[in-house]
């Protein structure tokens, strides 16, 4: 069986399709029409469609869609994305109609876990915790190969949770886009990071330039990525501390930048309450492909 797998993200729209193996048969994206609903379901529906075309199997794919926000399981519509043009939208609904059949919809940082604990990075490892640090911060838990959802629908939503412990250099709390302030994303994003060093230096320059003029020597970058270290420590401390994942993962922009998977787990034991950590902070193995990869595997 071929599946299909779309990872409809703010700036990109990409598919893949997987044959049972997991080998990628192919993988084709386009950019994302910016606040435009329906031009973004025609979009997606034409990806699925010419990808089916390429390979010879028009309309007989299952289709999985990862996308920013979630479900809501009271309305069935889109919440919490920070694509905002798609809250409030029958998402699911309305691509199913354009596709004429249904698929499966999950937030793309549980599809970026479920990739992970399947064939990459926490392949093989009990409880694998997902992470994405790129535009937005996000999520995904998976235990023995099945992925957690939860009661509600956003098991895994750890970029909203407040960031522990504020420092002094943290305030004033950010103000998030979901209407609260100092929530995790608003640090630990690459937009988030760029407000940090801009405030504290006076500086705009984005995520990327920021890592590369630190490794560089410059003093103003260094100091916001020590900060950013400080962050991510204590922010996945509180989820060590509460699930004990054997591994976490990290995808996005973000995630390229090397020093962290030295750094931060050099930082964790001062907020984590165990006497050993055995967790492992790993970066994905499929890169920024993950989460289009487990959107795929969402029929299995």
């Amino acid at each position: 069986m071929i599946r299909i797998g779309v990872d409809l993200g703010g700036s990109k729209i990409e598919v893949v399709a997987l044959d049972d193996d997991g080998r990628e048969l192919l993988r084709r994206r386009v950019p994302t029409p910016q606040g435009d609903y329906p031009a973004t379901v025609a979009a997606v529906a034409a990806l699925v469609e010419q990808a089916e075309t390429e390979l010879g199997v028009h309309g007989r794919c299952p289709v999985g869609i990862g996308t920013p926000g979630s479900i809501s399981p009271l309305t069935g519509r889109m919440r919490n994305a920070n694509s905002t043009c798609l809250n409030g939208q029958a998402l699911r609904e309305d691509l199913a109609a354009r596709l004429k059949r249904p698929l499966r919809i999950a937030n793309d940082a549980d599809c970026f876990a479920m990739s992970e604990a399947t064939d990459g990075a926490g392949a093989g490892a009990p409880v694998v915790f997902g992470v994405i640090i790129g535009t937005g911060v996000g999520g995904g838990v998976v235990v023995h190969g099945r992925l957690l959802t939860g009661a509600n629908g956003i098991a895994g939503e750890w970029g909203h949770c407040p960031l522990p412990q504020p420092a002094p250099e943290d305030l004033p709390l950010p103000v998030c886009f979901c209407g609260r302030s100092g929530c995790i994303e608003t640090y630990l994003s690459g937009p988030g990071m760029a407000a940090d060093h801009l405030r504290h230096s006076g500086q705009l320059l984005d995520a990327a330039t920021i890592a590369q003029r630190a490794a560089a020597g410059d003093a103003a970058c260094e100091a916001t990525l020590a900060r950013y270290e400080q962050r991510l420590a204590r922010a996945l401390a509180g989820v060590i501390n509460l699930l004990d994942p054997d591994v976490i993962v990290l995808g996005g922009g973000l995630s390229r930048i090397e020093r962290l998977y030295r750094t931060v787990p050099q930082l964790w034991p001062a907020h984590v309450f165990s006497d050993r950590i055995v967790t492992r902070l790993l970066p994905a193995r499929h890169g920024d492909a993950s989460g289009v990869r487990g959107a795929a595997r969402l029929y299995g």
